[in-house]
């Protein structure tokens, strides 16, 4: 009896890896990158402290 063709082995495993960490990389990138994941934190803090209008009140 032989082996199945789609038994997974260490350059199997290895390949599926870098497949997953490639799809999450141009996922990534289509969604705007890293650059926008620190606009957006920006926006979020600045959210949170008052501005200079609610704060002369």
């Amino acid at each position: 009896m032989t082996d199945s063709p789609f038994k997974l082995n260490r350059t199997r495993i290895f390949l599926l890896a870098m497949g997953a960490l490639i799809l999450l990389i141009t996922i990534s990138m289509m969604m705007g990158g890293l650059g926008s994941y620190q606009a957006l934190r920006d926006a979020a803090s600045a959210g949170v402290q008052p501005s200079a209008e609610q704060t002369a009140n």
